[in-house]
């Protein structure tokens, strides 16, 4: 007889049991070595990226099944907001989403019905063969799957914030996700995050999503953008990137020992 197995909790879980904004990293290397140390490191929950970083559906599947004995929650962002991709994403086990560029509540609904089996949505059904029902293995899995999935959507464009009430009204989207690079670049202050302009966005988006019982999370690398986001009542923030802390950490660790010079006596160093 096969095991009988309850499925894992997804982030709408955790945010609803949180008592504080929760913090997550992303996870951008595409390696599950590096999702498993991530996802032992402290962090509430792990950001596996497949937009802007080498993951394919094999590799994703691999980092969940290395994060899976770990207790953060893993959330996954897919390249773009298409049906297909989301239903590969939600068959090898993706029970957290966070769809980018969702520009309006149409985009929001598409985005939703991605996720649900009909008649509430138009997922194809193949749960005997996939791991999120762990190949039927989860009773009831396919009148049980909504309940199961988390769908954050990003507010990460000046059209998108223009439209953030519709979308944070859209039904079936548990919550938003704020991108204030790619809103600086729209608004025409790229690489500007912390422009008065992009931060008042930020804000109006916060105020809207917190104001519909929405989650409303946000991206912010910076300390003082992560302290002032949570005062606003973010619910979760992405505080930082493995790639980026492997960049910044060998740099400094390079200029410490490898600038040609001895690091102790200050003479060039001898290889």
């Amino acid at each position: 007889m096969s095991f009988r197995i309850n499925p894992d909790p997804s982030f709408k879980d955790a945010l609803i049991a949180a008592d504080r904004s929760l913090a997550g990293i992303w996870v951008c290397s595409g390696s599950p070595l590096v999702a498993e140390i991530c996802a032992g490191a402290g962090f509430d929950w792990i950001f596996i990226d497949a937009e802007h970083s080498p993951n394919g559906l094999e590799s994703i599947l691999a980092q969940l099944q290395a994060v899976r004995g770990y207790p953060v929650i893993p959330v996954v962002r897919p390249p773009v907001n298409d049906t297909v991709i989301i239903k590969q994403y939600l068959d090898v086990g993706v029970q957290s989403l966070i769809v980018p560029m969702v520009n309006s509540a149409a985009e929001a609904r598409a985005a939703v019905a991605a996720c649900h089996y009909p008649p509430l949505g138009v997922r194809g059904v193949g749960s005997a063969l996939a791991r999120s029902a762990r190949w039927n293995r989860i009773p009831d899995y396919l009148n049980r799957a909504g309940e199961t999935l988390t769908l954050m959507v990003q507010i990460e464009s000046a059209q998108a914030v223009e439209n953030v009430e519709e979308i944070v009204h859209t039904e079936g989207v548990d919550g938003i996700f704020i991108g204030p690079s790619d809103l600086a670049a729209s608004m025409g202050v790229i690489g500007q995050q912390d422009h008065p302009e992009v931060v008042a966005a930020v804000e109006k988006s916060i105020a809207a999503g917190k104001s519909a019982g929405k989650f409303v999370g946000v991206n912010a690398f910076a300390e003082q953008s992560i302290k002032h986001y949570i005062e606003l009542g973010a619910d979760f923030v992405g505080v930082g990137a493995d790639v980026a802390l492997l960049a910044r950490g060998s740099e400094a660790l390079a200029a410490k020992f490898a600038a040609g010079h001895d690091a102790v006596s200050g003479t060039p160093a001898s290889y």
